[in-house]
């Protein structure tokens, strides 16, 4: 798939249950999911012919897999009939394990979708509880058995590590039970608490502690080594893919600046040097296009520094990392001679490799990437 072709995000806004981590924009009134289907309909078409042709589409949340088989579809059928979608187009709906039964995982690979990412985030129950997730271990075993029986042969499976109380040993654990699905893709992500959720507010009050930075390097180095093992390629700081055939081609959109279109509350929108995002509040977002009106409550305008130093934090979260000569070309700027003695200091520690003219993360590199492009 071309990297530049434009993505299609679509936030479904709904939850059954809250989880006590997630700071994604949800409600867990279902009942309002037919009056936020309507104003998705017509955002789509206020954005209609705006972005030509997409070869991703997207569907996160909140949990897509609440809506009905018919509503899922509602949703493609809009979808298609407003935009443009190349035939090869990778389609992703985010999914809890306790909603898909077998007949709705043959109903989503029946109505077009070809990428399907489970929630599972544990096969130990004592975390699932902690994480207050509301499918059991047992239930994710059989929604990833159901989506091999129901024909997806292109399966992502989303992991937590972490979390208080969890060993090493429990997490390995979790990854090698994770490994025997043989799923196509794997993100494992390192807890982090954020204000206003539940969990947040419980550590803040001094119920529990994180793990240490030393633990937390650990549970990532150990993550790496095992999945690498195995012959997945980490090609992203939480992603792992069984090759690059199997990377979402959707999320690598967000790492080069590719446009793309999110459509429902809170979603973010890309191009150019352009970025805007909707209302995090599903009334609003429905008021707003009620009134004719593009749901967009903020919007701001990248400078040319600002997309470098982007291309720089982003590039180095990827193993593809950052082609010198078309950082140049694009930015007028060369970073091997102006950041000559910065790049060789994070050489000499074993951060980074330049290789065919490519800047690249290691693994320790990739562990601390997000202060990489500001050592």
């Amino acid at each position: 798939m071309d990297p530049k072709i434009p993505g299609l995000y679509i936030h479904i806004p709904f939850c059954l249950r809250k989880c006590d981590y997630c700071n994604f924009y949800s409600v867990t009134s279902v009942s309002r999911i037919p009056d936020f289907l309507k104003a998705l309909f017509k955002e789509m078409e206020m954005y209609r012919g705006h972005f030509g042709h997409f070869d991703t589409l997207y569907l996160g949340g909140g949990t897509p897999s609440v809506l009905s088989l018919s509503q899922l579809q509602d949703v493609l059928t809009k979808v298609q009939k407003n935009f443009v979608l190349l035939s090869n187009t990778e389609i992703t709906v985010e999914t809890n394990p306790a909603d898909l039964s077998p007949i709705f995982l043959e109903g989503l690979s029946d109505i077009g979708v070809n990428r399907i990412n489970i929630g599972v985030q544990s096969f130990d129950q004592k975390v699932l509880d902690f994480l207050g997730r509301r499918h059991s271990a047992e239930q994710a075993a059989a929604a990833i058995d159901g989506a091999r029986k129901a024909g997806f042969n292109n399966l992502g499976l989303d992991l937590i590590c972490g979390v208080p109380g969890q060993t090493m040993e429990s997490w390995l654990t979790t990854l090698r039970q994770a490994l025997a699905f043989e799923p196509e893709h794997l993100s494992c992500y390192q807890l982090t608490l954020e204000e206003g959720t539940s969990l947040g507010v419980r550590y803040r009050q001094g119920e529990f502690l994180l793990p240490s930075d030393d633990l937390q390097y650990e549970f990532f180095m150990k993550t790496s080594e095992l999945l690498e093992g195995a012959g997945y390629v980490h090609y992203e700081v939480s992603n792992f893919a069984r090759d690059m055939n199997y990377a979402s081609h959707h999320n690598q959109k967000y790492w080069n600046h590719t446009p793309y279109l999110g459509l429902g509350p809170a979603a973010h929108s890309f191009r150019q040097n352009q970025r805007w995002w909707n209302y995090r509040s599903i009334d609003r977002y429905i008021a707003m296009i009620k009134t004719g009106n593009r749901p967009v409550e903020g919007r701001e305008t990248l400078t040319k520094e600002q997309l470098q130093l982007e291309t720089l934090y982003l590039g180095l979260r990827t193993k593809k990392g950052i082609h010198l000569q078309d950082f140049t070309d694009q930015f007028h700027v060369d970073l091997f001679t102006d950041k000559k003695n910065m790049l060789a200091q994070l050489q000499e520690e074993g951060l980074i490799s330049l290789q065919n003219g490519c800047l690249r993360p290691t693994r320790a590199g990739l562990a601390v990437a997000d202060s990489l492009p500001l050592m």
